[in-house]
């Protein structure tokens, strides 16, 4: 049984230039999937504009508690967000915050006001969250307990399997270090989070490629990811952050690697199956 293989686009909706090049990507290139964040300010120019044209793309919540402004009444008391309902948490914050009820509950209240304006224009198939915050555990329960509420499948992890590019360039930046140590807690997590899945009988990813190397998401790090993946009919997910707009030269790359014609054919010679959540479903 082939290996299945979802490639995803998050932060659709965050600008025009990335909905602008998540539909080429998804028209030209090898995406499958991406993730609508209620929150972003491009929000109705993806949903109006940009999903017409790519209605059969995976399609997900990409929550978003830590970029922003929130979509709710600001609250002068609140732990999450600041007067002007800017999110004021960064990932270590929130995770201390995590064991504090008040601030659980004010998260399954932004999670769900979220949820409820992107189903109100299309069918989801997954959920996954900005920066990942989704997955520090107590905030995952509250993310399962509202995928179940929602008939909503599959919730991201990032187990990803340790790799190494032979290409130097990609280890000098102080940013390949901290991704590293990104990575181990986010396996950690997601050790626990896979306990919780169960408890909800909910699905996930087996295998997950895009943290070691964020900021350095080209072809090379699709690849040697994937590569390490070996159990027959699991499910791998890579994630890519492109834009059209080639100041963000990180994400412009993304995007010229995932509409890159050589990927596309050595991805449809490899034994991956490329699909997305909706047809896993």
């Amino acid at each position: 049984m082939s290996k299945k293989l979802v490639i995803t686009a998050d932060d659709f909706g965050i600008s025009k230039e990335a909905n602008d090049a998540i539909l080429k990507s998804f028209q030209e290139g090898s995406l499958t999937a991406t993730c609508l964040m209620a929150t972003g300010q491009a929000f109705e120019h993806a949903i109006q504009e940009i999903w017409p044209q790519c209605s059969e793309i995976g399609f997900g919540v990409h929550l978003n508690i830590i970029e922003g402004k929130t979509l709710q009444s600001p609250n002068k008391k609140s732990l999450l967000y600041d007067f002007d309902g800017q999110y004021n948490n960064g990932f270590i914050q929130l995770l201390a915050n995590s064991s504090n009820k008040k601030f659980i509950d004010e998260v399954e209240t932004d999670f769900r006001i979220q949820i409820e304006k992107v189903l109100d224009k299309a069918k989801v198939d997954h959920l996954n969250s900005h920066v990942h915050t989704h997955s520090i555990p107590k905030i995952f329960e509250i993310t399962c307990k509202l995928a179940k509420e929602y008939g909503i499948k599959y919730i991201r992890t990032q187990n990803e399997i340790p790799y190494f590019i032979p290409n130097i360039q990609k280890h000098l930046d102080l940013r390949f270090p901290v991704n590293l140590i990104k990575l181990g807690l986010l396996k950690a997590f997601s050790t626990i989070n896979l306990q919780t899945l169960k408890k909800y009988s909910l699905a996930t990813n087996e295998y997950f490629v895009g943290v070691s190397y964020t900021s350095y998401m080209d072809e090379d790090a699709i690849k040697y990811g994937i590569a390490k993946v070996k159990e027959p009919n699991s499910i791998t997910e890579v994630i890519l952050h492109p834009t059209t707009d080639q100041s963000k030269k990180d994400n412009y790359q993304e995007f010229l690697s995932i509409t890159n014609p050589e990927l596309k054919k050595y991805l449809e010679s490899s034994d991956f199956e490329l699909t997305n959540y909706k047809k896993l479903s």
